[in-house]
């Protein structure tokens, strides 16, 4: 079954997930962005490309011909590459395929709260075992 971390009080959403994507790459871990929404899918690209400020994470699109070799990968729908275990979600919703991943992680903003609440319930209510990390706590 899925395990699902939620990282709350992000001050920056996307610079959060910058991080998240840095750290997966430093466990050998491969990792799907999520991002249904075009807007959010091309701030995410552009930020992956200057972050960390004297490098890049590895990136590109799900459909791209490099994305078999490439560590994280952004996608706005269901595509699923095979050896990804962990997903990232920047959409509002909950991924309507999260089930296939090792591992969720939910980043949530000041803006995104009420729709992280309801996504929160959602997986709750189905048993899934959520980790909570507060990102005003901790240097995650």
């Amino acid at each position: 079954m899925t395990s699902i971390d939620f990282y709350f009080n992000a001050e920056d959403r996307l610079q959060v997930a910058c991080r998240l994507a840095g750290k997966a790459i430093q466990q050998s871990q491969r990792l799907l962005i999520y991002a249904p929404n075009p807007e959010t899918a091309g701030r995410i690209d552009k930020l992956l490309w200057t972050w960390p400020a004297i490098g890049f994470v590895p990136h590109c699109a799900v459909q791209a011909s490099i994305a078999a070799d490439t560590p994280v990968l952004i996608a706005s729908d269901e595509r699923t590459p095979a050896q990804c275990e962990l997903l990232l979600n920047l959409g509002a919703e909950c991924p309507p395929h999260f089930e296939r991943f090792t591992r969720l992680l939910e980043v949530v903003g000041e803006a995104d709260k009420e729709a992280a609440r309801g996504r929160y319930r959602f997986y709750r209510e189905r048993g899934y075992r959520i980790t909570n990390h507060d990102m005003a706590q901790t240097n995650e």
